[in-house]
């Protein structure tokens, strides 16, 4: 024995309905109850309001009937499809008389409007029935009317349970027949009709289902199951296969959609299962509702969450202590009508606050004032405060009981992506943990919270991409190269969501794919970095990383609003660190405080573990004495061909030819660069100079400096070609090699071009070689030594593709 029922939600296209009817006819269910067509429920509400202040309802009560006409021609043929057609006639005449009373009388009571509603499901069901009649099955149509008793609260009744059920079974099971019911609809003692408010035809196919002990109960709905989250907020949500009565009624208290709370009560008693199954693909299995459901390998069965929300509050010093406060507080908000959603106490005693709908929240101050007038006149208690814009999100899961970690999990989640919890409530069941947040938050907060306990893991980077020259492009190559196994070994996906480059930007919540980001760019808008920035900060994506690949002063300007903003930043760029050293200090601020990363390892030595290596020395305590690092991929290259037949202008051009050099290899030789990287250092190390405290030795005279262009100067480049041969001549004649090596102290910062011999680690340095040497309080007698290649777009990328994923927490 089951009963099925077909939401509204999906009697929105004759496609759809007619794939319902095929299910129907191979699984033949012995109840199936039908709601109104998607829609039409409060489209007849509008026509009764209409009919009451006589405005012109006739043409939207035609447009209603020729759906339903429509729907007819659609699902049936021959003889059947006229007599459908004439079924919605009379209930169209029905209706329109009683709309001519209402417009007579001007007057729309709700036990009236409840005989208007009412139409929806008898037009809808009228259909469905024939059209299954018309396929062969034995149909009766039954008005659930005569099934369901209720109170003569109209517009919302209450199902008398008893009552119901001797009227559900001396009518049902129809014996060789499918009985079709109309949902949503019960009536008095006395026969007046009555609707069941918000989520009333579930309530009628849960309420027969219970009362004759059904094997199932079967909701079709435009969900595939009961939701892991809501899927339009959270991509990777899915269906839970199995869920507890406990657990559904808390997820669907909080908002999740797929059934109403109220129709879970008749099964809870009755012990019946219900399965929500997706009426547009009802192959799926969907989610099966029980008394006590399987074990999961997740801790948390699901996420729920109510979008608006006012919390509602009382402080004071005469709240402590003093018996009865709360029961108070809550009668005279229940005497104002005022549903309260969550609850929760300082355990101070010295405030407690509930969670309202924002529409009765004049009524409950209002209630609450007068409550305590005493109080507040005597200063005992402050009137009462209220916050508005904020959601509740529900953690829900009978597995979370006795586990430790949970709540740690959810707000480590939170903070992490900078989620501020206005309010928190847990049960002692352990069943659920509600968290208030800000309503602009509710969509980040369910992502991360989703992420971090049914992704297995998995942390999605949603990743901002400023730059798409030699290093930033080499880096889209990386990842999109490298996502399946990230996402595979690692659990990690980086989602690229926005581009922006000099010329035009593009941004993609849903991302942009990483092997087409060209034709995404060139489609793209005019770029502006402030608005790229202020829509990336609009987007509150979770997890969410800046990152700089340009060499530009622009976007720094913007790093520590983006870092307040709780979204991390990657970058090579030097421009930051190297630049005025309050912005310096105030980024490294922001980042603590927010506890947001800012990565910014390749600014030195591209992808060497330099700034990390000297973080975990000043950390651990060690005391930096010295620091002798050859920092320029470029220059190294050049000083380690020298000697060995080629000429210094041959090797300059030569490094330009292999990229290492920018496109002015004057940037390179003029040692700006490499005093950038020099002042990063002596920031990172906590030595107290500052750029003008730093000696530089030029390598390349004024006269090649000042060219006026780069032909220019490449073709004088030659002239120094002797000076630069011989002084490594005389260096080889003492055993020795020249390198450009910056040597800081704790009072002094050089860069000079320098002679090395056999014992040093920068005599064996070769191609684009950085060394990094620091000598230190523990590594005095023997340094501890950085090498490897400084200069490359591949190991520079590298290095920026290894900040990103460590913005995610949890590759390692």
């Amino acid at each position: 024995m089951r009963v099925y029922k077909f939401s509204g939600s999906v009697l929105d296209s004759h496609e759809t309905m007619a794939g319902l009817l095929a299910v129907v006819l191979v699984e033949k269910p012995e109840v199936l109850v039908v709601s109104a067509f998607a829609g039409a429920t409060d489209s007849l509400v509008e026509i009764g309001k209409m009919a009451e202040s006589r405005g012109s309802y006739s043409s939207f009560l035609e447009r209603l009937g020729e759906r339903h006409r429509r729907a007819c021609l659609a699902l049936l043929d021959g003889e059947k499809r006229s007599q459908a057609i004439s079924k919605v006639e009379v209930l169209l005449t029905e209706l329109r008389e009683l709309l001519h009373g209402v417009s007579l009388v001007r007057d729309l009571s709700m036990r009236t409007l409840d005989q208007i509603m009412g139409y929806g499901e008898r037009l809808s069901a009228s259909i469905i029935a024939m059209a299954l009649e018309a396929r062969g099955l034995d149909v009766e149509y039954v008005e659930s009317s005569t099934l369901l008793r209720t109170d003569s609260r109209y517009g919302s009744a209450r199902v008398l349970e008893d009552d119901s059920r001797v009227l559900i079974r001396s009518k049902l099971p129809l014996p060789g027949k499918l009985a079709v019911v109309t949902g949503f609809m019960g009536s008095t003692s006395g026969g007046v009709l009555t609707t069941l408010g918000r989520g009333g035809s579930d309530l009628v196919a849960t309420t027969i289902a219970a009362a004759l002990d059904a094997e199932e109960a079967q909701i079709f709905t435009d969900s595939p199951g009961v939701m892991t989250a809501e899927a339009a907020l959270v991509p990777d949500a899915f269906a839970i296969e199995e869920i507890s009565y406990a657990e559904a009624l808390e997820m669907t208290h909080f908002g999740a959609r797929a059934l109403s709370p109220i129709s879970l009560k008749p099964v809870m008693a009755a012990g019946v299962p219900i399965r929500v199954r997706d009426g547009r693909h009802p192959e799926a299995r969907g989610t099966r509702i029980v008394e006590k459901a399987g074990s999961s390998a997740y801790p948390v069965r699901g996420l729920a969450s109510i979008p608006s929300l006012a919390l509602l509050s009382i402080h004071g010093l005469g709240l402590p202590g003093v018996t009865g406060i709360s029961g108070r507080m809550f009668s005279a908000l229940a005497g104002a009508r005022v549903n309260v959603i969550l609850i929760t106490q300082a355990s101070s005693e010295l405030s407690i606050c509930c969670a309202i709908d924002p529409a009765d929240l004049g009524r409950g101050i209002e209630a609450l004032a007068e409550e305590f007038s005493s109080e507040i006149s005597a200063g005992l208690i402050d009137f009462p405060s209220a916050e508005k814009e904020l959601s509740v999100i529900a953690v829900v899961g009978e597995q979370m009981k006795q586990r430790a970690g949970i709540s740690g999990r959810v707000f480590s989640a939170l903070g992490r992506n900078g989620v501020n919890v206005v309010a928190i409530a847990q049960g002692s069941s352990e069943l659920n943990i509600s968290i208030v947040v800000q309503s602009r938050d509710r969509a980040k907060a369910l992502g991360v919270i989703h992420d971090a306990f049914f992704l297995a893991g998995i942390r999605t980077v949603n990743l901002f991409l400023a730059g798409v020259g030699l290093i930033g492009s080499t880096l889209l190559k990386q990842i999109a190269a490298q996502k399946d196994k990230l996402l595979k070994h690692h659990s990690i996906r980086v989602r690229l969501a926005g581009i922006i480059n000099s010329r035009s930007m593009v941004v993609s919540p849903s991302g942009i794919d990483v092997e087409r980001w060209k034709e995404a760019l060139d489609e793209g808008q005019p770029a502006d970095m402030g608005a790229f920035v202020d829509l990336m900060k609009a987007l509150n994506l979770p997890s969410a990383c800046f990152c700089d690949c340009t060499a530009s002063e622009t976007p720094p300007a913007y790093y520590q609003g983006i870092l307040e903003a709780a979204i991390a930043v990657v970058t090579p760029n030097k421009r930051a660190n190297a630049g005025p050293v309050e912005r310096y200090k105030a980024i490294k601020r922001v980042m603590r405080e927010r506890d947001v990363v800012y990565g910014y390892e390749t600014t030195v030595g591209a992808g060497l573990p330099v700034i990390g290596t000297l973080h975990d020395l000043v950390a651990c305590g060690d005391s930096i004495t010295r620091i002798e690092a050859v920092l320029s991929g470029t220059i190294s290259f050049i000083f380690n061909g020298l000697g060995t037949g080629k000429s210094f202008s041959s090797l300059v051009l030569e490094a330009k030819a292999r990229g290492y050099t920018e496109p002015d290899p004057r940037d390179d030789l003029g040692a700006v660069d490499i005093a950038r990287k020099t002042l990063i250092l002596i920031r990172e190390a906590g030595i107290p100079l500052d750029f003008p405290d730093i000696r530089i030795e030029p390598i390349l005279p004024d006269r090649l400096t000042k060219a006026s262009t780069v032909a220019e100067f490449l073709a004088l480049l030659p002239e120094i070609d002797a000076g630069m041969e011989a002084r490594a001549a005389q260096a080889a004649s003492r055993g020795k090699v020249l390198r450009y090596v910056s040597t800081i102290t704790q009072d002094s910062a050089e860069l000079a071009l320098r002679e090395y011999g056999p014992e040093s680690p920068f005599y064996n340095l070769s191609a684009t070689d950085n060394l990094v040497m620091f000598s230190t309080a523990r590594y005095s007698a023997n340094p501890l030594v950085v090498r490897g290649p400084g200069a490359g777009a591949e190991v520079t990328a590298g290095g920026v593709f290894a900040d990103i994923l460590k913005t995610a927490q949890s590759y390692l």
